[in-house]
């Protein structure tokens, strides 16, 4: 999880919402990504999507069984399902995410019994650390345009 921390870090040097991302098989990262929305014009530059992407090549397979996600972020739902794709084994996150969270805060899909995969979801890895690194970039957002 500190190094999916320093690639959230990267993220919010950028502008982009600090959420980063590593895929880890066998101890060693195959993967890894940061939020690239804004800098890529590309709505699906999520730091899971982008981890997923660079280890796929990486092992020249788009499926990663006995892989373990870390991520800062409760994944998305569209990440969720690249997740599922990908067959992961496990998910780490750092923080929930009451919004668009789909690791149980609003969808269920990572463990969903009607899915023909199922992750094991594992939270509160980090977790106050990645929450007060996403408060401190929206209350400066929120300031900046108070000016």
């Amino acid at each position: 999880m500190s190094q999916a921390m320093l690639l959230a870090k990267r993220a919010e040097a950028l502008g982009e919402v600090p959420v980063g991302a590593v895929v880890v098989r066998d101890g060693a990262i195959i993967g890894a990504g940061f939020n690239r929305l804004i800098c890529d014009n590309d709505p699906t530059a999520h730091a899971e999507i982008i981890a997923l992407r660079a280890a796929g090549r990486q092992l020249g397979n788009y499926r990663l069984p006995g892989a373990t996600l870390y991520v800062t972020l409760e994944p998305c739902s569209m990440c969720a399902g690249a997740i599922i794709s990908a067959r992961l084994e496990r998910v780490v996150y750092a923080t929930p995410d009451p919004r668009t969270g789909a690791a149980g805060s609003v969808f269920q899909i990572l463990d969903n019994p009607d899915l023909n995969h199922r992750c094991r979801v594992t939270t509160g890895v980090q977790t106050e650390q990645a929450a007060e690194m996403l408060r401190g970039f929206f209350r400066a957002r929120r300031s900046a345009r108070r000016c």
